[in-house]
Order: structure tokens, then sequence, then C-alpha cells
């Protein structure tokens, strides 16, 4: 199913796929080269519309809504296969659209996880990556070092119940409002910088496309276990936020692959999401005092998840790493002409 072309030149499609239906944006011509977008945790493919349209001319660009966000199908995520189901549904998504030959990905945050792991199960898919703050190869939360090793056996500290109720809460609501833990307040505090401002329509089709997140324990935040060990909760088995816990998640195997894809790694230095003393990491939180019964640094260390991801792609070789200065977590929004060229000069080389 096709929809009416967008303003920007982008259409919106549905496909049934060997393993759902995936909606998915397209735009570009289909005789140029193939470049996939993958978006992150608590988003869909909306939040890639500008970036589609600013290369449009260069691309075929493929855009797919993960299961359980945006407008594809509802259905359970897998977590103790990783992220797996999303690659693996991104895989058969270019199956049911005839593209056979290696294409060029671009994962952002979770989604850079999901373009890791497409090119280890499937490596002749992915011919470059381009990685835009991803998450750490050895999961969100509970784990430690630059080899990722667990902070507890239980790997406590990562899961679904790891998430704030509150924002879950919220999501369910459908609220639109600007409460502390609003999926808006969210957007403007830590999907970005604070401070930079969103055009009107565009924020409110973010928060739109936030909204569209499936919200239960098969999809977001996913399901959880107690734990005896300090934050007291340990990752369940369904869900995308058990898909990045460390349990489950490990891409160290990247580096081993021969030849590994050339990788652009770009990030914002202002990232509270995805950093080195991440505000979503439990143990950071413990830290600062904000979460009460923090064992203390030797117990339950913070997790050092951009350094985690350059010990991995340095093994891996072929990495250029750019970070830029003044940015949050999404630096296709907040530096988007910059960003362009960058891909750009990896894409057309």
């Amino acid at each position: 199913m096709t929809t009416p072309t967008s303003p920007r030149g982008i259409e919106l499609h549905t496909v049934q796929t060997t393993r759902l239906r995936t909606a998915f944006r397209a735009a570009g011509d289909l005789g140029a080269p193939v470049l996939v977008l993958l978006h992150g945790n608590v988003s869909s493919s909306a939040f890639f519309e500008h970036l589609m349209t600013d290369l449009i001319a260069d691309f075929r660009i493929v855009a797919p809504d993960f299961r359980g966000y945006g407008d594809s199908e509802r259905k359970a995520i897998d977590g103790t296969r990783g992220v797996a189901d999303l690659s693996d549904d991104t895989a058969a998504l270019l199956d049911a659209l005839g593209i056979e030959g290696p294409v060029d990905v671009l994962g952002w945050s979770a989604g850079g996880n999901v373009a890791l792991q497409l090119a280890i199960d499937h490596p002749g898919r992915v011919r470059r990556l381009v990685l835009e703050a991803p998450g750490s190869p050895f999961g969100f939360g509970g784990s430690t070092g630059l080899d990722g090793r667990p902070v507890a056996d239980d790997f406590a500290g990562s899961g679904g119940g790891t998430v704030n109720p509150q924002f879950v809460q919220a999501l369910l609501d459908g609220d639109r409002g600007e409460e502390a833990v609003s999926p808006r307040t969210t957007l403007r505090s830590f999907y970005v910088k604070p401070g930079f401002t969103f055009a009107e329509e565009d924020e409110e089709a973010y928060v739109d496309a936030m909204l569209k997140t499936s919200v239960g324990d098969d999809v977001y935040p996913g399901d959880r276990a107690s734990s005896e060990n300090w934050p007291g909760v340990a990752p369940g088995r369904t869900g995308m936020n058990n898909a990045l816990s460390p349990k489950y998640l490990r891409q160290g195997a990247f580096a081993d692959l021969d030849p590994a894809p050339p990788v652009l790694w770009i990030r914002g230095d202002a990232d509270q999401i995805v950093s080195d003393t991440s505000m979503f990491d439990m143990a950071q939180l413990g830290k600062l005092g904000a979460l009460p019964g923090y064992p203390g640094e030797e117990v339950c260390p913070t997790q050092p998840m951009v350094s985690q991801m350059r010990t991995v792609l340095e093994a891996a070789g072929n990495v250029t790493e750019v970070v830029y200065e003044d940015t949050g977590h999404s630096p296709h929004l907040e530096q988007r002409q910059r960003f362009v060229d960058d891909v750009r000069s990896l894409l057309r080389a």
C-alpha cells in the first residue's frame, strides 16, 4: 500500500514481508544507490524526513518503522535475541523490495545497534555504515569497562524495568503537554541539547511519532525481573529495552568481520543519553544521588558507553569518529547541513 507523496517528496508505504507488515518512508530514484535509515527508541522514521529531503537527489532512501513503532505492525520483540528481530526485519524488508545488493545503512541511537547487528548477521547486505549517536555495543546499562563486563551476574540496572514509569504512562495517555516526564519535554531536554529550538510543525510531528510507540511488555519498554542487586531490577525477556540489555546484546563480533564495513561515527559532545556519563544509566543517576541506595562505584560502576563503542570500532578498523560541539543526541536535527555534508563525504567515496 502506498499513500500520497508528502510535501517533501517522501512516500509512505506499507508492505507485507516474510516477518511482518512493515511501514516505511521512501524517497529518491529507484536506480540510485540505496541508503537505509534506521531510527532510535521511542521514535520512528518520521524523524528522518528532513534528512531524506536533503539526500533525495543522491540516493534511493528506505526508512522503515521498527515493529511496534510508527505505523508498522505491533509484534513482540524477542529481547533474548538482542536486536536481531529488528535487523532480521530490515533484511526481510529489503528482500520484499527486491533490493539484493549491498546497501549503505545509517542508524541513529538504538538504530545504530540494529545497523551493527545487520552487518554482523547479514554481512553481504551492508556496504558502509553511518552510526549516529549509537548505543554501546555492550548494551544499555548494567555493564562496565571497555570490554562490557556485567556489573552483576543478573545484569541488574538494565532492561525494561529501568524506564521511568511516569514516562511510560505519559506515552499511554497520549500526553502532549510540557510536564517534566512528558514526551515533549523529553524530546526538548534529551533528544537534543537543551536550548535547541524546533520549528513548531517539526516538534508536533516528532511528538506524534513518539506517541505511536506501542507500550507494553511486548515492545516498549518490555517486561522486567526483580533483582537482589541494586537498583533492584534486572532484564526480562521481551521488548526493546530488554533487547538492549547487555544480557542479550553483545556486538563485539563486529570487529571480527573480514572486512568490516567502513564506519562514519557521528556524535554530539553534549549527548546525555549515550555518554560515558549518561543520564539514563542508573549507576550514573545513583552516583549523582538521584536514585536512593547507591552502593558506590566499587560495587556498581557506571558504563563508559562511548569508550566501549570506540574500542570495538577501532578494533574493526576503517572508522572515522566525528564529534559535533554543542550538540546532543540528534546531530541530524541539530546540525542539519553539517550532518548531510559529512554523510555525503563517506557515501560518495
